[in-house]
């Protein structure tokens, strides 16, 4: 078995997503159980310090394509089918998001492989990986294992961890890859990413999510005022969002991001599944609502049945009086 090989994507400043480096760490670590290495891709302008820095989470090597574009798929589809192709690599693991969905899709078509996306946990069973996902909403878990090779495991947002090491160093390895007529019809004009804020709700620890019940658009000063008060951010359901009350940056659910902070405020949110599934995974869920039989109260830590619009100004000015004591 030969291994297995994860897509770093990075930033403009080299800067490594964090999905990607709780893919690496989760790869290093079931290499171990499965006796064999982890390796990573990177393209573009990434510095050697910068490619040999992914050794500290557990990569052995790293395969750099200079000539590949980042941000685009189908050249990372080129790159990561001949690393596979070459190095003979068992199993292909990205961390959650939206370019590594579009490039796992393409290696499953280029290399008529094994998918599977939305995976929460991967364990190792009789010397091969079994990967976990949620089914019918969130409802049950499965377990997926591979016939043949490669395996294209697709992390779900925020399912591996980044854990950096004692600061090991990787071996840096300069791949040439001759891209695909069609990977060079499109051409990257700007990077960027909208957020609706300068903080990407993804990586925040503390999340105030509004709803409906705050009852109109004005209303999400409340959660702003709060977020503020305690160092998160403001998330928001698709129907505030469809509303247009609230950017879609920072919508959580099916249709909009998986988030995990450790705090989880969900202010007049009802609970719906298409919600649910974006914010679960949270390490503890406070909820504001009015309503006593609103459904996100089965699943919170803690409830709160009252007007949100009395308690959301009382709570901000509890944690400002609390951090100025």
């Amino acid at each position: 078995m030969a291994g297995i090989l994860v897509y770093a994507l990075h930033d403009d400043e080299g800067n490594f997503n964090k999905n990607s480096l709780g893919a690496i760490s989760e790869a290093a670590k079931l290499a171990g159980e499965l006796g064999t290495e982890a390796a990573a891709v990177v393209v573009g302008d990434v510095s050697d310090d910068g490619a040999a820095g992914l050794g500290a989470y557990g990569a052995k090597r790293v395969f750099r394509a200079k000539d590949a574009p980042e941000g685009l798929a189908q050249p990372i589809v080129d790159v990561m089918a001949k690393v596979i192709s070459d190095e003979g690599f068992s199993y292909a693991l990205f961390g959650g998001g939206l370019l590594g969905f579009e490039i796992g899709a393409g290696l499953t078509a280029r290399l008529n492989a094994g998918v599977t996306m939305e995976v929460t946990e991967v364990k190792v069973q009789d010397g091969k990986l079994v990967a976990e996902r949620p089914v019918l909403q969130d409802s049950a878990i499965v377990d997926v294992g591979y016939v043949g090779e490669p395996g294209i495991i697709i992390g779900r947002l925020n399912a591996f961890d980044a854990n950096a090491g004692d600061g090991g160093s990787a071996e840096v390895v300069d791949v040439e890859v001759e891209l695909s007529d069609w990977s060079t019809k499109a051409r990257m004009v700007t990077r960027g990413e909208q957020r609706g804020a300068d903080v990407n709700i993804e990586d925040a620890e503390i999340l105030v999510g509004g709803g409906r019940g705050l009852g109109e658009k004005d209303n999400f000063k409340l959660a702003e005022d709060l977020a503020d008060a305690m160092g998160g951010a403001v998330a928001a359901t698709r129907a505030v969002v469809d509303a247009g009350w609230y950017p879609y940056a920072a919508q959580i659910g099916q249709t909009g991001k998986t988030v995990a902070p450790k705090l989880y405020l969900a202010a007049g949110i009802s609970g719906a599944i298409q919600h649910k599934v974006g914010m679960q995974n949270s390490e503890n869920i406070l909820a504001i609502n009015k309503d006593p039989n609103a459904p996100i109260f089965e699943f919170s830590d803690l409830g709160i049945v009252g007007d949100l619009h009395k308690i959301l100004p009382k709570l901000t000015e509890a944690v400002k009086a609390r951090k100025g004591g």
